[in-house]
């Protein structure tokens, strides 16, 4: 019998993203075909609704359901960078291989430094999704002249 691995997975969706109680997350890209247990996992942990696209807050994290055909991914990667924290994350989620709107991870590589941002790791989310995890670059104010 297989015990409910599954369940451990996805009852630690929300650690996986790095999300901590009382942080403050951005939703973007949603559409009928996201994965309400990765959003009901992030709502819980931090313990507050997620925000939408209309959203003028400061967040800490950005959860940007990426497909396929959706657009210009540095355009919205820059967009979602603008609200972020200077520690702040934003988590690319996007169809595995083989599903609809499954987007290259080299897509995502090549727009994250055009956006300014660093792509730090993959992870396997649920059965449909992964996500990847973009920061932006350290900079040091004394390296500056």
């Amino acid at each position: 019998m297989v015990a409910a691995t599954g369940d451990s997975d996805k009852s630690d969706l929300a650690g996986k993203l790095g999300i901590e109680p009382g942080m403050i997350v951005q939703e973007l890209g949603w559409d009928s075909d996201v994965d309400d247990e990765i959003r009901s996992a992030v709502e819980d942990r931090c313990g507050e609704d997620l925000l939408d696209e209309d959203a003028q807050e400061v967040v800490d994290v950005v959860l940007l359901w990426w497909r396929d055909g959706d657009g210009d991914l540095v355009d919205t990667l820059m967009d979602a960078r603008s609200p972020l924290t200077e520690e702040g994350v934003i988590w690319v989620l996007t169809p595995k291989t083989g599903n609809e709107g499954h987007v290259e991870p080299s897509d995502i590589a090549e727009a994250a430094p055009t956006a300014g941002l660093s792509q730090t790791s993959n992870i396997s989310l649920s059965e449909g999704w992964v996500g990847t995890r973009l920061v932006a670059p350290k900079t040091s104010a004394q390296r500056r002249r």
